[in-house]
C-alpha cells in the first residue's frame, strides 16, 4: 500500500472512530511498520493544511484524531448547538494543575501544595480519564504516583506537556520547601 493509500485508510478509520486513536493501534491494525505510519500521518495533515479543508488533524500525545479546523467551529457550532461539557470545579482545576506541572506526583504532595485535602478531586480527574495512576513511589507505604493523560492534552488541546504556559516565577518560594523543583 502506498503512503497515500495508507493515509486514506487511517482518514477512514479516524472518522469512524470519532474519537483519538493511539497510532501504535493504527499501526498494528494496518500492519504496516512505524515508519510507514508516520509517513501517512504527516501526508494526510499536510493535504488536510495545505487545501484548508474543513477539518484537521490533531494531536495529543501518542493519539490523532480529526477535529474540526477551528476557525470553522462557530458555524457548526451554531447548527448543532451543543451542549456545553461539564467544566471542572476550582479545586479540580487547582488539583489538575499540580499534578501537570510536577507529575508524577502522589496525593500527599498535591495537598501539601494546594493546603487542602484532594481526595475527592483526585478521584474525579481519575474517573474523567484527565489523571492516572503512572507508578507508586519508593517510599514508605509506597503511595500512588499520578501523571496526566492523553486524555488531559486533548481537553485542553495541547500536543505535548511542553505546550503547557510556562507558570510564573514564585519569588517567595523556600529553597527548603522539598516540593520546589
Amino acid at each position: 500500500m502506498d503512503t497515500h493509500e495508507l493515509a486514506h485508510v487511517i482518514e477512514a478509520i479516524l472518522f469512524v472512530a470519532g474519537e483519538p486513536v493511539e497510532i501504535r493501534e493504527l499501526q498494528r491494525a494496518l500492519e504496516v511498520t512505524e515508519a510507514e505510519t508516520q509517513q501517512a500521518i504527516d501526508a494526510l495533515d499536510s493535504d488536510y493544511s495545505f487545501h484548508r479543508r474543513g477539518i484537521c488533524l490533531k494531536r495529543f500525545g501518542n493519539h490523532i484524531q480529526l477535529s474540526t479546523r477551528a476557525e470553522y467551529a462557530p458555524y457548526v457550532e451554531r447548527l448543532l448547538q451543543p451542549i456545553q461539557k461539564q467544566s471542572l470545579s476550582q479545586s479540580a482545576m487547582e488539583t489538575l494543575a499540580v499534578v501537570a506541572y510536577r507529575q508524577p506526583v502522589t496525593k500527599l504532595e498535591i495537598e501539601a501544595v494546594r493546603g487542602v485535602k484532594c481526595d475527592y478531586s483526585v478521584q474525579s480527574l481519575v474517573n474523567k480519564g484527565l489523571i492516572e495512576e503512572v507508578g507508586r513511589k519508593e517510599t514508605l507505604g509506597r503511595p500512588i504516583l499520578y501523571g496526566t493523560t492523553d486524555a488531559f492534552l486533548a481537553h485542553f488541546g495541547l500536543s505535548a506537556l511542553t505546550d503547557l504556559p510556562k507558570p510564573p516565577e514564585d519569588t517567595k518560594a523556600d529553597e527548603s520547601d522539598p516540593l520546589v523543583p
